[in-house]
């Protein structure tokens, strides 16, 4: 494997960062998850915006331009010869002092891997997952706006821990008002009367790439959509529901503390989603 490092191409083993990365001593950095479906990388150009606005957010400037980062991003995937797979791409701030001071790291860090990934075996897209309400709430706006895909991930991490604990495949997690945000990797959508309901990016939810895409099968459908605050009661008495994440694609949700959601089984609009998604991917995105 090859691994694309501060403008090198080099072998995976050999794929090191400095101990005075502050991508590593404080999470301090941002990423993107991209995915390549038959020799085409999926909303690539969607996902390189993000990971600029990201880095704008926090104050990084990426030492490539957007036009520099897609070929990079292009040709690691060649140097790997994937046709199918992933994408992680990871800038740090770089390395630095042993202080919080961002501006003593002069050159920031800019790491791009690209390999197989399969968040969950395919049996969970036929059976759907199981949730569980996580105590662990999402950062509030005026922490840190959830819309950054920084590096300090902790808080999804010890919400998925809670999840993986009670026996869930998946974490929900709520805001300081005990909305729905997101789940700990995916966003969230349910289905309840014929309508599609999803959280607004305003109640703590990253604006998913993959969560467009659902919101355009919506159209292409023509189911009405609504995003509208959420509370457990809502996903509870849904008659289906489903995550959307580019690592976990769109993969339905069947239980949620306990009790089954519709009837326990994954849904017929859930798995037209599935459909039109699995049929989209076949010829959309950037060719490699």
């Amino acid at each position: 494997m090859k691994i694309y490092l501060d403008g090198e191409f080099v072998p995976s083993e050999d794929a090191k960062v400095s101990v005075f990365d502050h991508g590593l001593l404080y999470g301090d950095g941002v990423f993107e998850g991209i995915r390549i479906y038959h020799n085409r990388v999926l909303r690539l150009g969607d996902h390189i915006d993000r990971l600029y606005d990201s880095a704008r957010a926090i104050c990084l400037a990426i030492p490539l331009s957007k036009a520099g980062m897609t070929e990079a991003v292009l040709e690691t995937i060649r140097r790997n010869g994937l046709s199918d797979g992933y994408v992680r791409l990871v800038i740090t701030r770089g390395v630095g002092t042993l202080g919080l001071n961002p501006y003593h790291c002069p050159k920031p860090g800019v790491i791009i891997i690209a390999d197989k990934i399969a968040l969950y075996p395919e049996e969970k897209y036929h059976d759907g997952l199981v949730l569980n309400t996580c105590a662990t709430r999402r950062p509030t706006v005026a922490s840190l706006s959830p819309m950054v895909k920084s590096l300090n991930y902790l808080n999804n991490i010890m919400a998925k821990i809670e999840a993986i604990q009670a026996g869930a495949d998946e974490g929900l997690m709520l805001n300081e008002q005990g909305y729905v945000a997101e789940c700990t990797g995916d966003n969230i959508f349910i289905l309840k009367n014929g309508e599609v309901l999803t959280p607004p990016v305003a109640s703590g939810a990253l604006r998913g790439v993959t969560r467009s895409i659902a919101i355009e099968i919506c159209m292409t459908m023509q189911l009405p959509l609504k995003e509208a605050q959420l509370t457990c009661y809502d996903i509870y008495t849904a008659d289906e529901c489903f995550l959307t994440g580019t690592a976990a694609e769109i993969i339905p949700a069947v239980r949620l503390d306990g009790r089954p959601i519709g009837d326990g089984r994954p849904g017929p609009v859930t798995a037209e989603f599935i459909r039109h998604f699995r049929e989209m991917v076949k010829h959309a995105g950037t060719p490699v």
